[in-house]
């Protein structure tokens, strides 16, 4: 793959600045980038390393590109532009338009024009596939599913019966889409289990990461909105929502029923519980247990930093002492006021 810096900037929608017939061939980091390579400057105080890089171009800020000279692309946001580069250069081998022959396919099952079918995958009935679709081996996809255009499903993900998929979405390796929700009612201490019939919908242009589970629902739908984009090892339960272009990190968990805003991005190991609701634009910071739902947009955290092991055990015990700390201090705020109180009566 080879584009000229013109034909770069034309792409990523920049302003070219420098020599446009140079050959652009990669995009690598500051400090490994040569002359055939473009690299990205996101805040200015990364200037004073321009000396050094070897890189035949960069993507700067039009303050970047005001202070130092060099082949710019130039854009309000650089990163955004190290994002469109980098597909166009991308190396990810796409297998060719073919369906192998150990695949098992339903033979009412419909497949759209120019699909790739790998080694070993197993298409239900009434399943319907569209076009340019890649679905690589191993992947199970049960009856009744659906699976949008220019979409890819990695090796040994699973998609239960009834669930929708929408266009150029891509799903990792080992995913589980519509297994059943967590759903029992107890019977003097057995549990009945509660058949889950609802089914899983995910939008458009939504990627989600490796073993990461979504829970079909118990009556209706989970729902996964558009451009929503989940990490590894993330749980969604059963009846979920998550607003449009929502973006979740690794090893959270979202319990049941919960409802997630549009524009929300929600760090790493979040416990959301259930029938709760998060509003657009919240942005819940790394290990936080929510317990209540949000109603405003802003930032949300919770948790402790960590500490030397010694002082981390004595604030677990000042933790436990803190109700009988409280009730001391209400009792003496009691008798404060008492005092005060006859201290005016004999002023009186």
């Amino acid at each position: 793959m080879e584009k000229t810096l013109q034909e770069l900037a034309q792409l990523i929608d920049a302003e070219l600045q420098g020599e446009p017939q140079l050959t652009i061939t990669a995009v690598l980091p500051l400090d490994k980038a040569k002359k055939n390579h473009i690299s990205f400057i996101n805040e200015p105080k990364y200037i004073a390393r321009i000396d050094e890089c070897k890189a035949g171009a960069l993507i700067v800020t039009p303050d970047v590109a005001k202070e130092a000279e060099g082949n710019f692309l130039v854009m309000a946001n650089p990163y955004l532009g190290f994002a469109k580069a980098a597909q166009i250069f991308d190396t990810t081998p796409v297998p060719e338009p073919q369906i192998h022959a150990s695949a098992v396919i339903a033979d009412d099952a419909l497949l759209g024009e120019s699909v790739s079918i790998g080694p070993n995958v197993v298409i239900g009935t009434g399943v319907q596939i569209g076009d340019n679709v890649v679905i690589e081996s191993g992947v199970s996809v049960g009856n009744n599913s659906i699976i949008g255009a220019d979409s890819r499903i990695y090796p040994n993900t699973v998609l239960y019966h009834g669930v929708t998929l929408g266009r150029n979405c891509i799903i990792h390796a080992n995913v589980v889409i519509g297994s059943d929700g967590f759903g029992y009612a107890n019977d003097q201490g057995a549990w009945v289990k509660i058949p889950q019939v609802g089914g899983v919908a995910i939008g458009d242009d939504v990627e989600i990461g490796a073993h990461t589970a979504i829970d079909r629902g118990a009556l209706e739908d989970t729902i996964i909105g558009k451009g929503v984009k989940l990490d590894n090892h993330i749980h969604v339960a059963h009846n979920v929502q998550i607003g449009d272009y929502t973006a979740v990190a690794g090893c959270t968990a979202i319990a049941g029923s919960a409802v997630i805003g549009k524009y929300c991005t929600i760090a790493g190991r979040v416990s959301i519980l259930g029938h709760l609701s998060v509003c657009d634009k919240a942005h819940i910071t790394a290990t936080t247990f929510v317990n209540k739902s949000i109603t405003k947009p802003g930032a949300y955290s919770s948790g402790t930093t960590f500490q030397d092991n010694k002082e981390w055990q004595k604030s677990a015990i000042r933790f436990r002492q803190l109700d009988s700390m409280w009730r001391k201090m209400k009792q003496l705020e009691k008798q404060m006021l008492q005092l005060n109180k006859d201290r005016d009566i004999d002023n009186e």
